[in-house]
């Protein structure tokens, strides 16, 4: 679930930026946020670059297919590669949490994206994704920034 918290625009008008909210209902997941980046986008509108930023330290940012098994497949391979398991020396949470402080170095806490025209330009398959391991915080927020081209 997604629900737009603020919105701002920055003085000279040239950064407009949105808060969103995501509620990950306390699982590990794969969250779609392409439809809002498209339509913060269009609203923006013209050319620029889309910043899509989560401001946790154990959330990331991927561009991926989704769909057709492949958010299974990163949610598994970040299985294999950070186990849930009592190895982590940061402990505090659930079990295995001190994974979910490493894999901002894996999956940064960030991307961005060209936008031409108000429309991403990402390709056929892509889509921009939220990845939570962080089973004990349900409630993410993520904030989508537009910087527009200055000519």
């Amino acid at each position: 679930m997604v629900d737009h918290l603020a919105h701002a625009t920055g003085h000279d008008g040239a950064m407009k930026s949105s808060l969103i909210a995501v509620t990950t209902g306390r699982r590990e997941v794969v969250h779609d946020l392409t439809p809002q980046c498209a339509e913060f986008a269009a609203t923006a509108g013209g050319d620029g670059l889309l910043h899509v930023f989560v401001p946790h330290a154990t959330a990331g940012i991927a561009i991926i297919e989704l769909g057709a098994g492949s958010d299974d497949d990163l949610l598994a391979a970040l299985g294999d590669l950070l186990p849930a398991d009592d190895r982590w020396r940061h402990a505090h949470g659930s079990r295995g949490h001190g994974r979910s402080h490493v894999m901002p170095a894996m999956i940064p806490p960030h991307a961005t994206v060209p936008v031409i025209g108000g429309k991403l330009m990402l390709g056929t398959w892509q889509s921009i994704a939220m990845v939570d391991l962080n089973v004990d915080n349900p409630e993410r927020q993520v904030r989508l920034s537009f910087l527009a081209d200055a000519g």
